[in-house]
């Protein structure tokens, strides 16, 4: 008597995401149930599939593979065994499609659950636990989005945390957005910088993130402009939430903002109100000068190239305006970046200049001060003005019919409610320095003291911001006379004027004698 040959089986288990495989054990619990009904049919289970996807979903890998491995072993005719008629699918639709490729594929259906047939009422049964599943499906759904937006207009973020920030658990407020370090950093700097102008153009602050290790870019290593672009325009870093597609509008977070609302405002208006430029091919940062120096005979800014020559390439600026004398007349940059290191160490003023100037300072840092606290009452005084104008506005849409009016009305109380969030954070501010006057102090001083040593640091961004500082307008350069006569800003012209027009050079001693003039005894100068 020929010993029985069991049937062989498949196994096939899905859960609806990639975190239930890490957090859950249910393509275990489905696989162990699968095989003890399988032992009880006396199956012999050769393979085992698993999918991590929504149920909603047909093109799975684990499903191409399952039904690639019944089309090769059809002569066996094998058992596909799922836990649950969920597990296979949770939609009609879906379900129908699948159940027609497995037996397509020479696979038979079975389950602990329920038993399959052909025959009409089995059928019935069967589409009518596909259909529940699919209901089920879609309840949930509808129950998580509807328990998401009712989260945001709580106040809080239930999305994907933006580059800067992640999730923290709070008692009793769960996940809240907290600054993850130090992209939240790198993000402030970006969004402030593009707000102050130190950023000209978006493409600025894509250069600036290009060159953050920290910073994500894309598979191939680059900062997109879009993406710059998405990361001026996102209301969550100045402390608000919003959900659009939900019908949820704009209001402030639970979480702490990276930068204040009127540095968010800045930013959307030089937004709206100035058109994208372009990034430059060739701008880099082995031409920090291309673009601020101009030909002394035509004033057009110089470009700036590698040349090659024979053995190596060179770097050169010149002239790109025909009909100038100098165009194309390369100037080597080596000549032209000493010559401006040599112009800025000449803005380095005297030691007794700079204990006058601390006196100044101390003066306008009490001036400020004081002004600061009067400041502040005028900020609580319209502070209660605006609050009157949102109450008054909200009395109006109660008794408005029409809902355009209704949408104005909550636009402009949007608006009013961004108007008091920035006064209360200037109210925070105002007449209370960040930093105490000695830290304020030293920190300008050691810029007026010598923007030279700030130029040759490795940052691209800091010789941009020496340019910015430095000079009121682009310096003019003859090719062979050197550079005319740099019109510089306020803060070097006043030190300028009280050495009678020569710009005397600091001490040896540099900057270190200033603490003297922070406590004790000051030097007067007549």
């Amino acid at each position: 008597m020929k010993p029985s040959i069991k049937k062989r089986a498949v196994i096939y288990c899905r859960v609806s995401s990639s975190k239930q495989t890490k957090v859950g054990d249910g393509l275990g619990s489905q696989t162990t149930r699968c095989r003890e009904f399988a032992r009880m049919k006396g199956y012999t289970v050769t393979e085992v599939f698993q999918d991590d996807v929504s149920g909603s979903l047909i093109n799975r890998p684990g499903m191409k593979s399952m039904l690639a491995y019944l089309r090769k072993h059809r002569a066996h005719g094998p058992v596909v065994l799922i836990d649950d008629i969920s597990r296979l699918a949770r939609g009609l639709e879906a379900h129908l499609q699948l159940r027609g490729a497995i037996a397509d594929a020479g696979g038979k259906l079975e389950s602990p659950s329920i038993e399959f047939g052909e025959d009409s009422d089995s059928m019935l049964v069967e589409n009518l636990l596909a259909s529940v599943s699919q209901h089920q499906r879609q309840k949930n759904g509808e129950q998580t989005v509807n328990r998401m937006r009712a989260r945001v207009m709580n106040g809080y973020w239930v999305f994907k945390p933006p580059v800067g920030y992640k999730y923290e658990k709070q008692p009793g407020n769960g996940k809240v957005l907290v600054r993850d370090e130090p992209l939240a950093s790198i993000v402030q700097e970006a969004l402030e910088g593009y707000a102050s102008g130190r950023f000209d153009i978006q493409a600025e602050v894509m250069r600036f993130l290009q060159a953050q290790p920290e910073y994500p870019k894309d598979k191939r290593g680059i900062v997109r402009n879009e993406r710059v672009t998405e990361l001026l325009n996102r209301a969550v870093y100045a402390g608000y939430v919003e959900a659009p597609n939900w019908n949820v509008s704009r209001r402030p977070g639970k979480h702490e903002p990276i930068i204040s609302t009127a540095t968010f405002r800045r930013v959307q208006e030089r937004l709206q109100g100035k058109a994208k430029a372009p990034s430059r091919a060739d701008y880099n940062t082995d031409f920090p000068l291309r673009g601020f120096v101009i030909c002394a005979d035509c004033e057009t800014p110089l470009t700036a190239c590698w040349s090659k020559g024979r053995y190596a390439h060179y770097p050169y600026y010149l002239c790109p305006s025909k009909g100038c004398p100098s165009y194309g007349k390369s100037i080597r940059r080596e000549k032209l970046e000493k010559e401006f290191e040599a112009l800025l160490r000449k803005l380095q003023p005297t030691e007794g200049l700079f204990e006058l100037a601390s006196v100044m300072f101390e003066d306008i840092w009490n001036h400020r001060v004081a002004y600061g606290q009067e400041r502040v009452k005028d900020m609580r005084r319209e502070l209660g003005k605006i609050e009157k104008q949102v109450g008054q506005l909200l009395d109006r849409i109660v008794d408005a019919q029409s809902a355009t009016v209704v949408s104005a009305y909550e636009a402009r109380i949007q608006k009013l409610e961004e108007d008091k969030r920035i006064l209360s954070e200037s109210m925070d501010n105002v007449g209370r320095p960040v930093r105490d006057f000695d830290d304020s102090l030293r920190t300008a001083l050691q810029f007026l003291s010598s923007p030279w040593k700030i130029w040759v640091s490795d940052r691209f961004e800091d010789k941009q911001t020496v340019l910015k500082l430095t000079f009121a307008d682009r310096l003019a350069y003859a090719r062979n006379e050197g550079f005319r006569t740099a019109e510089t800003t306020l803060p070097f012209k006043v030190l300028e004027g009280f050495c009678g027009g020569k710009n005397k050079m600091a001490h040896p001693r540099g900057f270190e004698p200033l603490t003297s003039a922070f406590g004790g005894q000051r030097t007067n100068i007549s």
